[in-house]
C-alpha cells in the first residue's frame, strides 16, 4: 500500500478546491442544466464572505397563535345520569326445571364465583357482562335477546350492551344505520383486518378513504346512527350510557355527535393508535344519536355500548358461518383489554352446527374439538375471571331417502364437546337433548319451531330453546342460593 506525504495530500486538497472554484465562476447564481442534472456551486463571493443565519423575532406572531385545547370551544354534551337505570326487579327462584347445567368440581367453581358477581353487582351499583357468541342460530339476537330480558329482570341491567359498529343482520333490538363508505371486516368470515384489531365483538368497521383526496389533505366523513327500538324486550329498550369503542386512531379523527339532528357533543379522537371509547351519559334514554366522523385516515372501529347504569349487559356477538374457530383469532391484547373494561364475567359459547354435516367419521369430530377446546383456552387466559358456559349444537337434520334424519355424527360431537368442557372447567348444557334429542327436528318444524331448512329455530321456536336454558341456568343460581343459605345458618348455629 502507498504511503502519502503531508505535502502531497495539501497539494490533492487545493487541487480539487481549485477545480470547485472554476465553475463558481462561470455557472449563474442559479445554477444550470448539464446531461440531466442540475448543477449548482457556490458563488465566489459566497465562499469568501458566507451568509450568517438571520433569525427573525417571531415573539409578535406567537401571540397571535391559539395554544388552548383545541377541544376547549366545541359544544360539550351536559347531560349525566342519576346512577340507577338498570336496578333489578327480582322475582321468585325456582330448583325445578326441565333439564340441567352439566357440571364437574372444576366448572362448579368457575360457575359459582359467576354467581357471586351476578348476585351483588346490582346493589353495589356495579356492572358486569355477560358475552354470548354463536354462529347463525343465535344471529339477530334470536335467543340472546330472550336471555338478556330473563337475566337483566331479575339480576338488573338495561340496554343490549355491545353492538357491533355497523351490524349488518336484521334485529329487532336495536336501531342502527351508518353511511355507505363503512367497510365492515370480520375474524370469521369475508375480508379481513390486516391488524386483526377486531376487539371482542369480532368484527369492525373503517370509513373507506379517497387516498387522492387524503394526500391532499382533504377530510372524509363517515357516520353511524343509532337508536332504541320500541319492539325491543323492555330491559332492551332503555338505556343512558353510550359508549363507542375504536382503535388505532394514528391521524386527527373529528367526531360530532348530534341528537334528533341536534349537535350535542364535539370532540376529537385520541391518536395515540391505542384501544379508547368516546363515553356519553344522558339523563335517560337518548334519541336518534349521529356519530359523525371526519379524518385522513380511518380509525378501526369495534362497537358501541348501549348500557344502563348498574347491573348485567347481556352481549350478542353473531358469526355468520362460523364453527367457532375465530375467536382466537384477533389481536389478544384488544380482546382482553375490551374484556376487562366491560367486565366480563360469563363467555356464552354456542357453537357446532356450521361442522356437524362436514363431519364423516369420528377423527374429525375429534379434529374439530381440539380446535374448538383451544378457543375455550384462549378466553381463559385473555380474561381468566369469566366463567365459561358451552351451548351445543341443536338437533339438525338432512334428507336421507325422503326421511328427514339426524346428521350422523351429531351426537357424538355433543359428547365431545361435553369432554373438552369436564377439562377446561367449562359449564355445559346441552340443547340437543333438550329438544328431544335424535330425529326431534323434525318435530319442532311441523310446530312452527323450526324453519323448513331444519336446521335454525323460528323466532317463537328460539323462545322455547330460551326458556329451557334459563330454566337450566336459575335452577342451579337458586341451589347455589339455597346452599349459600344453608351455609350461613350453619355457622351462626
Amino acid at each position: 500500500m502507498q504511503n502519502f506525504r503531508p505535502y502531497q495530500v495539501l497539494l490533492f486538497i487545493l487541487l480539487v478546491l481549485s477545480l470547485l472554484f472554476i465553475p463558481s465562476f462561470l455557472l449563474p447564481n442559479g445554477g444550470a442544466k448539464f446531461l440531466g442534472i442540475k448543477w449548482q456551486f457556490l458563488a465566489f463571493e459566497e465562499v469568501l464572505h458566507p451568509k450568517n443565519q438571520e433569525k427573525k423575532d417571531i415573539a409578535k406572531i406567537i401571540q397571535k397563535v391559539d395554544t388552548s385545547d383545541i377541544n376547549e370551544n366545541l359544544v360539550k354534551h351536559s347531560g349525566k345520569t342519576d346512577g340507577k337505570l338498570g336496578l333489578a326487579a327480582g322475582g321468585e327462584l325456582s330448583t325445578e326445571s326441565a333439564t340441567s347445567l352439566h357440571l364437574n368440581e372444576l366448572s362448579s367453581q368457575n360457575l359459582f364465583r359467576f354467581f357471586t358477581q351476578l348476585q351483588t353487582a346490582s346493589d353495589e351499583g356495579r356492572k358486569i357482562s355477560i358475552f354470548h357468541y354463536g354462529d347463525s342460530q343465535i344471529e339477530g339476537d334470536r335467543m340472546t335477546g330472550y336471555i338478556r330480558q330473563r337475566i337483566q329482570n331479575q339480576f338488573g341491567g338495561n340496554g343490549p350492551g355491545m353492538i357491533p359498529a355497523t351490524n349488518v343482520y336484521n334485529t329487532q333490538t336495536f336501531k342502527q344505520t351508518f353511511s355507505s363508505n363503512f367497510e365492515r371486516l370480520t375474524s370469521f368470515w369475508g375480508k379481513k383486518l390486516s391488524t386483526r384489531k377486531y376487539g371482542a365483538m369480532g368484527s369492525a368497521s373503517i370509513i373507506l378513504i379517497d387516498t387522492a383526496r387524503s394526500n391532499r389533505g382533504e377530510l372524509t366523513e363517515g357516520w353511524i346512527e343509532v337508536e332504541a327500538s320500541k319492539a325491543a324486550f323492555t330491559r332492551a329498550r332503555d338505556f343512558n350510557q353510550v359508549r363507542c369503542f375504536y382503535t388505532a386512531c394514528v391521524k386527527p379523527c373529528s367526531v360530532k355527535v348530534y341528537e334528533n339532528n341536534k349537535l350535542i357533543h364535539e370532540d376529537s379522537l385520541i391518536k395515540d393508535g391505542l384501544g379508547h371509547s368516546l363515553d356519553l351519559s344522558f339523563p335517560k334514554t337518548p334519541g336518534r344519536l349521529k356519530f359523525v366522523f371526519s379524518t385522513t385516515k380511518s380509525p378501526v372501529f369495534n362497537g358501541f355500548a348501549l348500557e344502563g347504569d348498574v347491573g348485567v349487559q347481556v352481549v350478542n356477538v353473531a358469526m355468520r358461518g362460523s364453527s367457532g374457530h375465530a375467536i382466537s383469532a384477533g389481536d389478544a391484547a384488544l380482546f382482553r383489554k375490551m374484556h376487562n373494561e366491560l367486565n366480563t364475567e360469563l363467555v356464552i359459547l354456542q357453537f357446532g352446527g356450521n361442522s356437524v354435516h362436514a363431519f364423516r367419521d369420528s377423527s374429525s369430530v375429534r379434529n374439530y374439538m381440539r380446535s374448538f377446546k383451544s378457543q375455550i383456552q384462549f378466553i381463559q387466559r385473555n380474561r381468566p375471571s369469566a366463567a365459561i358456559l358451552v351451548i351445543g349444537p341443536s338437533d339438525m337434520s338432512q334428507m336421507v331417502n325422503g326421511i328427514f334424519e339426524t346428521y350422523p355424527y351429531l351426537s357424538y360431537c355433543v359428547n365431545q364437546m361435553k369432554k373438552s368442557c369436564d377439562e377446561t372447567g367449562a359449564i355445559f348444557w346441552d340443547l340437543y337433548a333438550a329438544m328431544g334429542g335424535e330425529n326431534s327436528m323434525p318435530s319442532w318444524v311441523s310446530q312452527g319451531l323450526a324453519g323448513k331448512d331444519y336446521i335454525h329455530f323460528s323466532p317463537r321456536g328460539a323462545s322455547y330453546a330460551s326458556q329451557l336454558f334459563y330454566d337450566a341456568f336459575i335452577a342451579e343460581y337458586a341451589r347455589w342460593v339455597g346452599g349459600q343459605s344453608s351455609s350461613k345458618k350453619d355457622a351462626v348455629e
